[in-house]
């Protein structure tokens, strides 16, 4: 990929996000999309630049602020959003909504509501590839507040033991919820916390695609290399509330504005267009076709059906029949 199609592709990828994610708040307040939304707004550099430089094959595993995730794994949009609506269409069937995005034909597995829950899942998946002789890898992305969970510590330390191919992903927007990083952990270099482990971290600008795609292709090329595990921490912000219940009376207004300077897509256009790579009518085509894919996925959700009332129980659980 030359560095003209790599700069349209990641900057699409981050406008597909924002774009949707956008829409999905619109959504939210005329109540088509129900229960919990936790939107990416601001990090979608991470996402991003991290996704592109995995390679198929490889499985990935999310937190409950899944959306980018799940769409630049290769979920499309259409499955994404009609699983917002709740309908049988939708990647999980309309079970699992916002929080639980999967699609095992993907590798993509969730959409984990539990802060830390995915991180015993990826080292599972990783112990698995290892053991059939795959050489891919599980990228495990999860927050700040994660590491503070004991399944933080547990996993790292499997991994590192039995020298799993996992590739950590810490997304340090700087709030688990509505708790400041320096308010919960003593130590907040998370990327210190991980190398107690003995395995390779780095720590890099999450508002930066290019910065994380440049880390994770360093994390990917010594896991694959069959060195063990990862930790890359993404320094990044979110720039809407954790959720959309959250009045966000915890960060003052001056701080998110403060950031809201360095909000990777408009980062990424000017630099693009100073160096060549976007034109004007790159960024209008880009808009414009990520405008159509967001509206036929929403059309496609709205026509979606309920699930049939006969069908609630299934999957839920499986009769045991007695000898």
């Amino acid at each position: 990929m030359t560095d003209i199609e790599l700069a349209r592709a990641l900057f699409s990828d981050m406008v597909r996000v924002r774009r949707m994610e956008e829409k999905c708040a619109e959504l939210y307040g005329e109540a088509k999309i129900r229960g919990f939304l936790h939107l990416y707004v601001g990090e979608e550099a991470v996402a991003a630049g991290s996704l592109r430089a995995l390679t198929a094959g490889d499985a990935v595993v999310a937190t409950y602020r899944e959306h980018a995730h799940a769409l630049l794994w290769g979920v499309t949009m259409k499955s994404i959003m009609a699983e917002m609506f709740g309908k049988q269409e939708g990647c999980s069937h309309g079970r699992g909504g916002s929080m639980h995005l999967f699609d095992a034909s993907r590798r993509f597995y969730g959409g984990n509501a539990i802060v830390a829950g995915g991180l015993p899942l990826a080292v599972g998946l990783a112990l698995a590839d290892k053991t059939l002789g795959k050489n891919r890898l599980t990228a495990c992305y999860f927050g700040d507040g994660a590491v503070a969970e004991g399944a933080f510590h547990e996993s790292v330390n499997m991994a590192a033991l039995w020298q799993l191919p996992v590739l950590f992903c810490c997304e340090n927007n700087l709030y688990a919820m509505g708790t400041r990083l320096e308010r919960a952990q003593s130590q907040t270099d998370l990327a210190a916390k991980a190398s107690a482990y003995n395995l390779p971290t780095l720590s890099v600008d999450g508002m930066d695609v290019l910065a994380c795609l440049d880390a994770t292709q360093q994390g990917a090329k010594h896991i694959h290399a069959d060195r063990g595990p990862f930790f890359i921490e993404f320094r990044t912000y979110r720039f809407r509330a954790h959720s959309m219940f959250d009045p966000e009376l915890y960060r003052d207004k001056a701080e998110v504005e403060q950031w809201r300077q360095r909000d990777p897509i408009e980062l990424f256009r000017a630099q693009c267009m100073h160096d060549g790579l976007l034109t004007a009518e790159d960024v209008t085509a880009i808009e414009t076709a990520t405008s159509s894919e967001v509206d036929a996925a929403v059309a496609y959700a709205e026509s979606g059906t309920w699930e049939r009332v006969e069908d609630l129980e299934r999957d839920v659980y499986t009769p045991r029949t007695v000898a």
